[in-house]
């Protein structure tokens, strides 16, 4: 029997104060999938991330990465682990140089290795020409790129996207969507959460969706587009709100 990439059962996280942020959430990644994670603002999406990468303790339940348990092993787990978080939790005076290979040194890599896997991330993400512009002045998309960097940097068997193209125009999107989907060819593991269902549908081979700190929908991506209405019908009746609340086209559109 395969391991799975991420094995989550019976989550449970409660905030101070009584939050219930996820609750009883269980769900398997299987080793090389692209694995959407949908859901509405507060639904619980973050907070499972944080519970998986360690960021937030979690109350109840169990989580493995790769048989790996991420609460008792936690320092080995996170090694398996490659996080692209939503916000810029970067020094933004650094260079995506130093930015990425000052992750590879919180990972314990040689220096030699370090620059060696810097250039060649470098290399691959078309960041030559701003490898040593300080991060505050580069484009939304390229900042997108260097944390995708350095994300990679100690080469994780998972790799976690959190909304990875927010802000970013359509050509750079683009331009991201190829380079995970040739991650995911080579044979990695992503779990992506997004708001952006086009990508959802473009990029991944099984979707879960979560409302209320719950899983309330999951399956293949080719099962639930086929369904009405396709991923966003779906979507809005998982999560409680009803299809014909999609504004209406504009008038004259079509014509």
């Amino acid at each position: 029997m395969t391991t799975p990439a991420l094995s989550i059962s019976h989550l449970r996280k409660v905030y101070r104060g009584g939050l219930v942020a996820v609750d009883d959430l269980s769900m398997e990644i299987a080793p090389g999938d692209f694995f959407g994670f949908l859901g509405p603002n507060g639904a619980g999406k973050s907070t499972t991330i944080h519970c998986v990468t360690g960021i937030a303790t979690v109350t109840s339940g169990t989580i493995r990465v790769f048989g790996v348990d991420a609460v008792k092993d936690y320092r080995e787990a996170r090694r398996l682990i490659g996080l692209s978080p939503q916000m810029f939790n970067v020094d933004p005076f650094a260079t995506p140089r130093q930015i990425i290979d000052w992750m590879g040194g919180y990972f314990g890599m040689t220096a030699a290795d370090r620059k060696r896997r810097t250039d060649e991330l470098i290399e691959r993400f078309g960041l030559r020409d701003h490898a040593d512009k300080r991060f505050r002045e580069l484009s939304g998309g390229l900042m997108r790129r260097v944390i995708l960097c350095r994300a990679l940097v100690h080469d994780p068997k998972l790799l976690i996207l959190d909304e990875p193209t927010a802000g970013v125009d359509v050509e750079l999107r683009r331009d991201l969507w190829r380079y995970l989907q040739e991650l995911n060819r080579d044979g990695k593991t992503i779990l992506l959460t997004s708001h952006y269902l086009e990508e959802v549908e473009r990029l991944c081979k099984t979707i879960a969706i979560i409302a209320r700190g719950q899983i309330v929908r999951q399956g293949t991506k080719d099962e639930i587009v086929r369904e009405p209405g396709g991923l966003e019908a779906v979507y809005l009746r998982a999560t409680g709100a009803e299809p014909d609340h999609v504004a209406a086209p504009a008038a004259g559109a079509g014509r």
